[in-house]
């Protein structure tokens, strides 16, 4: 364990900005939000140029942050608070959206490469090293070539929105089991797919 006082730095990817706010590409902030809600977190702090909130997770001492660079440059944001707060990278969680996955599913990895995902590779490269745990959520699994653009930056469906609480409250969970519990009993329990909620990713 690192000599920080947090034992995790997790890290949403969005972009920043009222009309990104509600998009399939902002699923990473959104978490954030709702983490930070269900832990009694405040993330308006400014520093490393992302949002930050400081508090308490699953009994660890966390950070939150949601850089606001703009998603494909949110490496040197999560890096810089790797640096200040003497945070190991390990000890780093990203949470993002994942185009080539269905909505509604969930995926957690313990390392890995960026997928062709500009926010995880942005942070992959700053950060030196692919080696921390992430948790994905699918946004559409269609092709990233025809309408990838419009499906991570545009308006949430009216099914979606229906949708959208029960997928933020079963992230955080996902989330506060792998602070807790470890990412390979969380695999266990939390990944899962689009269609029959109990089923694990392969």
């Amino acid at each position: 364990m690192p000599d920080s006082v947090f034992s995790w730095l997790v890290a949403g990817l969005g972009n920043p900005g009222s009309e990104y706010e509600y998009t399939p590409h902002n699923l990473g902030f959104l978490v954030i939000d709702r983490l930070a809600v269900r832990n009694g977190i405040k993330v308006v702090r400014k520093d490393c140029m992302a949002l930050v909130g400081q508090g308490t997770m699953s009994g660890e001492k966390v950070l939150l942050a949601k850089p606001q660079t703009f998603m494909n440059v949110s490496g040197p944001s999560v890096h810089g608070l790797l640096v200040k707060n003497e945070i190991q990278p390990r000890q780093l969680l990203v949470v993002s959206d994942e185009l080539d996955l269905p909505w509604r599913s969930l995926r957690i990895r313990p390392d890995g490469s960026a997928g062709g995902h500009r926010g995880l590779d942005s942070v992959i490269k700053s950060v030196g090293m692919q080696e921390f745990p992430r948790v994905r959520l699918g946004i559409h699994g269609g092709s990233r070539e025809r309408d990838g653009a419009r499906i991570v930056l545009g308006q949430f469906s009216r099914a979606q929105k229906l949708e959208l609480d029960e997928l933020l409250d079963y992230a955080s969970q996902a989330v506060e089991s792998i602070i807790a519990k470890g990412v390979e009993k969380s695999m266990t329990k939390f990944n899962r797919r689009a269609q029959g909620l109990n089923n694990e990713e392969e």
